[in-house]
């Protein structure tokens, strides 16, 4: 008999683009996608309104987690656009705590929008977070 997961269980986030594994983010938003939508009345029927797809578009992902030693990597990411700009496909995988994969999304023409560092404070007791916010053109098949 197979063994039941916890659906309910808190994953974590394995960032992956053409060159390699970018890290392990804590958290993932902002994964969606809108369909915009174009209204044409019919002529003689008062009580219906068509509705038309007219274009898809896909908001910023931004993902959080603790500095570590891969955010150098998101640094030399982000340096490389002044040299040109390559779009890379890219994975985000969401983990179990055990490492197994619940499900993947695969994205298109990928690249940094906005990263931030962490404000060190000495005095400080808070975790030292950066975040990575991603522009994209849609999902892969």
């Amino acid at each position: 008999m197979s063994q039941r997961r916890d659906p309910a269980s808190t994953p974590f986030f394995r960032l992956s683009i053409d060159t390699g594994t970018l890290g392990y983010f804590n958290t993932c938003s902002g994964l969606s996608a809108q369909v915009e939508t174009e209204q044409r009345q019919e002529g003689g029927n008062n009580g219906f309104v068509w509705q038309f797809p007219t274009r898809v578009t896909f908001s910023n992902i931004t993902l959080t987690r603790p500095v570590t030693e891969d955010s150098v990597k998101i640094a030399k990411w982000i340096s490389s656009i002044r040299t040109g700009m390559v779009r890379p496909t890219a994975a985000i995988t969401a983990l179990r705590a055990d490492k197994s994969e619940i499900v993947t999304w695969s994205l298109l023409d990928v690249f940094p929008v906005r990263w931030e560092a962490p404000g060190f404070e000495p005095g400080g007791a808070s975790v030292a977070l950066e975040t990575l916010e991603l522009a994209h053109h849609g999902f892969a098949d």
